[in-house]
């Protein structure tokens, strides 16, 4: 297992790039995404009437 002081290293490092960078990314990308899916689920069942 990484050293502790390795990984905080690491960890400062990403950080100083200029913010959360790619997680914040991933998380907005996965957030419209299933937004879309869930309103497609929700939706789809009107059209059956």
């Amino acid at each position: 297992m990484p050293y502790p002081s390795v990984l905080l290293a690491a960890a400062q490092e990403t950080a100083r790039d200029g913010g959360p960078g790619w997680i914040l990314r991933a998380v907005i990308i996965v957030g419209f995404v299933g937004a879309a899916l869930l309103a497609w689920f929700l939706l789809r069942g009107y059209g059956q009437d």
